[in-house]
């Protein structure tokens, strides 16, 4: 029997079927619309994400067969997006704020400012960003009327959340790792923290359960898919392709380099704080018991890449890239810092924005690509030193996504990070992982351990850079770096 994954993105929906031998037999994806109102704001339609969620799942079931080969479901999704539901219908009640908005950058430094940053960071691992929801919740309880008069039919939960409360007909749950992105739960007891719902001012009655991230966690209903069908497995997406990469023993570490890139260091029962300004977040929940991580987050990868063919021209495809990149010797002194959403780890400078710096006549389109996908590794580094500096240091690094698909770009990671990149041949982590999850959840596996004979073969990129060549690159890179936050 399969197991069903639903994948939420930020940019897409999908289904995926799943063996228990880790063999995809099937997928089928639909695109989600960004919303940008204004400058710095990124909305989804919340029903359109559920339609077209569960309009995936249907389509898929239908073609492999029916829900009868299913074994159960696991969900993975954009985590940090907020969505805001009625109780009593299960309908959206306002736009979904999506992760990168900045809308909250003002209510954020005003908070630094006050110095409750330190507070924050103690009770979530997080820091005090417009990245997480808990801001997000504020700003929309205060700005959109309709929320406040829904009074106790409010449910407001991350995307996951949303999912399981419209699969189940109303079960109101989220799992430890989406629910330790919202800057409301407690990292060390797993609970919603009432200091840190006072000081957003979030509804603890809103809020969901918080539960693990595998077991039998709830049923669907039967009219969705023609039977009920177990939700056994829940995970925030990038904590879902640390599974998916086996990074089960502390100090596996992972990077996913999809519409932002997010890099994962597994520290096992020890809850980790950061002095490099990272972030401290679960890696799991299982049988009431966490396991956790330190992670850095660029909010720009894919994206960076999408902005230079759709917004810029620059690129017919976005896999033109990698030609363009290897039509050229190097940069050409050209780099480009991509903060379009401000500056994640290790700087989280919201505020920044980005800048191509080097241009010269002798500077064409080609240079431009490559500098955008060299900046994959250059952000990279940055966010090993800090992870260094927290010691945390990386041994190799397991990458996945859908930038990674690039040989150029595997190749420049390990020579930029002098260190020994590891790409699967199923790139597909974060949907791997959550049917790991799901595994483990429906008793098809007994641990996760035993879950990761599902991640199939590897290939490894090894650092053949020269180190002046190195090191000449990364003192370019930190100049635009400074050129960017100086400019603030």
């Amino acid at each position: 029997m399969d197991l069903l994954v639903i994948d939420e993105g930020t940019t897409s929906t999908r289904a995926m079927l799943f063996g228990a031998d880790g063999l995809c037999r099937g997928a089928e994806q639909q695109d989600i619309v960004q919303h940008h109102p204004g400058p710095g704001l990124v909305e989804h339609d919340a029903e359109e994400i559920w339609t077209k969620s569960l309009a995936c799942a249907r389509t898929l079931i239908d073609e492999k067969g029916g829900a009868g080969r299913l074994r159960a479901i696991g969900i993975t999704n954009q985590r940090e997006t907020i969505v805001f539901w009625s109780r009593r219908t299960g309908r959206a009640l306002a736009p979904a704020i999506v992760w990168q908005d900045r809308r909250t950058a003002e209510a954020c430094a005003r908070l630094k400012e006050e110095g409750r940053e330190p507070f924050v960071q103690a009770k979530t691992g997080l820091l005090l960003d417009p990245y997480f929801s808990a801001s997000k919740i504020a700003w929309a309880l205060e700005h959109w009327p309709q929320l406040r008069e829904a009074g106790d039919d409010l449910c407001i939960g991350t995307v996951e959340s949303y999912l399981v409360f419209r699969l189940t007909g109303g079960l109101h749950v989220s799992d430890a790792t989406n629910a330790s992105r919202t800057a409301l739960m407690d990292i060390a007891s797993g609970r919603w923290d009432d200091d840190l719902l006072d000081l957003w001012g979030v509804p603890r009655s809103a809020l969901p359960e918080i539960v693990d991230c595998a077991g039998p966690l709830a049923e669907t209903l039967s009219g969705h898919f023609g039977q009920p069908i177990a939700i056994a497995g829940l995970a925030g997406d990038q904590q879902a392709a640390a599974i998916g990469q086996a990074c089960l023993r502390p100090g596996d570490t992972k990077g996913t380099y999809g519409t932002g890139a997010f890099i994962l260091t597994h520290t096992g029962a020890e809850l980790r704080p950061s002095r490099h300004r990272l972030l401290s977040t679960v890696a799991w929940q299982l049988g009431g018991e966490r396991r956790y991580a330190i992670e850095g987050s660029v909010f720009v990868a894919g994206s960076l890449i999408q902005w230079l063919r759709d917004s810029l021209g620059l690129l017919a495809c976005a896999s033109e890239s990698e030609s363009l990149a290897r039509s050229v010797p190097d940069n050409g002194g050209v780099y480009l810092v991509p903060a379009l959403s401000g500056l994640g780890a290790p700087y989280w400078r919201p505020d920044a924005l980005a800048a191509i710096s080097g241009l010269s006549f002798s500077a064409g389109h080609a240079h431009i690509a490559r500098a955008a996908l060299e900046a994959m590794a250059h952000q990279t580094h940055d966010l090993m030193t800090a992870f260094a500096g927290d010691g945390a240091a990386w041994e190799c690094l397991k990458v996945d996504g859908g930038m990674i698909g690039n040989d150029w770009v595997a190749q420049d990671l390990a020579d930029m990070l002098d260190l020994a990149v590891e790409r699967p041949h199923f790139v597909e982590t974060t949907a791997l992982g959550a049917a790991m999850l799901a595994g483990v959840g429906c008793g098809l596996f007994g641990s996760l351990g035993e879950a990761a004979s599902m991640r199939g073969a590897v290939e490894r990129f090894t650092p053949a850079l020269d180190g002046d060549a190195r090191r000449a690159r990364l003192a370019g890179w930190q100049d635009a770096v400074e050129r960017v936050i100086r400019s603030d």
